[in-house]
């Protein structure tokens, strides 16, 4: 496919490492154009320059998911001067460990839901409008295995991705009949900057690259909702179905993601 302005065109958030950055070198080899946001713009520029890609090819945004302004202001940016996305995929995340008994952990624990609960639908309220009138789109947002079910320590972080979740399984039915897909995209353990300190076993670990590809495959096919890896579904599945105090006792004594105050 030409890398030209007809090529079609991905917002990503996040795209400075780690999975959005894959999705970006993904979605690049396609042949589509890039519109990639991150709060420090000098990693994507760096790479950009590396991979000799300029204008039309790639557009970077310097935004914070955190902030509703900041965000839906590079929303409409990126449809001023590249167009409407035919994919938005909102990744921005971050993920601490937390102790619900100290005051402290209550600001790390907002921080948690405001980047990865309302950046999502900051992500993509400037282009909702545009792409139901246009009857063609695809909303991505990335969520986790992590909120199928709630661990021990990481209280901010499961509770922020089982909201991703729910989030998406709204605006999916909202979408309905109007030609936009909205895909739930949900990772096992992906080796990225978020997961190389966990002090826990990560079964069915992938590389950034590999769930890259199967995330694109799942867009391409505008699944619903897709767990990758696979295994990890099966995993979620089974944890949903254990019962209470078998669940507990399953997971008492792991190991638990560190505080934030605490690196």
């Amino acid at each position: 496919m030409s890398a030209g302005i007809q090529a079609p065109l991905v917002f990503i958030t996040g795209a400075s490492s780690g999975i959005g950055l894959a999705l970006a070198e993904r979605f690049r080899r396609a042949g589509w154009r890039l519109a990639l946001v991150a709060r420090r713009v000098d990693t994507l520029s760096a790479w950009c320059a590396e991979r000799q890609l300029s204008a039309p090819q790639v557009e970077v945004y310097a935004a914070d998911v955190r902030d509703v302004d900041s965000i839906t202001a590079a929303g409409r940016q990126c449809i001023e001067r590249q167009g409407l996305p035919d994919v938005v995929i909102a990744n921005a995340g971050i993920s601490h460990g937390i102790d619900s008994a100290l005051r402290e952990d209550l600001d790390v624990m907002r921080a948690t839901l405001e980047t990865n609960v309302l950046g999502v639908a900051a992500t993509f309220q400037p282009f909702i409008a545009g792409m139901r009138a246009r009857r063609a789109g695809a909303l991505v947002g990335v969520g986790s295995v992590a909120g199928i079910r709630g661990l021990p320590g990481h209280a901010a972080y499961c509770a922020s991705k089982a909201a991703v979740i729910g989030y998406c399984e709204s605006l999916r039915g909202e979408c309905r009949d109007t030609g936009v897909t909205v895909v739930t995209l949900l990772p096992g353990y992906i080796d990225t900057p978020l997961t190389r300190g966990n002090p826990y076993a990560m079964p069915f670990l992938l590389s950034a690259d590999a769930f890259a590809e199967r995330a694109y495959r799942a867009i391409a096919s505008r699944a619903s909702y897709r767990v990758i890896p696979w295994q990890m579904g099966v995993v979620a599945k089974l944890m949903r179905l254990m019962p209470n105090a078998l669940f507990d006792r399953t997971f008492a004594g792991r190991a638990r993601k560190p505080r934030q105050s605490a690196r």
